[in-house]
């Protein structure tokens, strides 16, 4: 499993709004949810929850959603997530994480830079 820059910067921020509107403990929650996230679909980068996504033309890309993992975490859980991972497997089998976004942003606008085009490994 591979963070790209972009979604390095995506998870820095979504914990620290997380911390600002919500609380520490919430951020340590939502924190834990998405590294089981970034577990499953490392582990099984076609499990069931993940979606292909052909109408954004990047071959391999597919999205899933944090909800898909949340009853795999013990403990408190996040009641309603609202992010999901994109994604794609890489030439070497390694599954790469472009982005972590909110379930209401437009998905074609926010792809990083380089992701159309199929480069190996995104600049971060």
């Amino acid at each position: 499993m591979r963070l790209t820059g972009p979604a390095k910067r995506d998870l820095s921020g979504l914990m620290e709004w997380t911390v600002q509107e919500f609380g520490e403990r919430a951020a340590l929650r939502y924190d834990t949810l998405i590294k089981q996230a970034l577990k499953d679909i490392g582990a099984d980068p076609e499990r069931p929850g993940s979606k292909e996504r052909p109408e954004i033309m990047v071959r391999g890309a597919r999205t899933y959603h944090l909800e898909f993992s949340r009853n795999r975490v013990s403990g408190s859980k996040v009641k309603k997530p609202r992010h999901f991972l994109l994604y794609r497997c890489c030439d070497d089998g390694v599954a790469e994480v472009a982005r972590i976004l909110h379930d209401g942003r437009d998905l074609q606008r926010h792809l990083p830079e380089g992701y159309r085009h199929g480069e190996g490994t995104l600049k971060t």
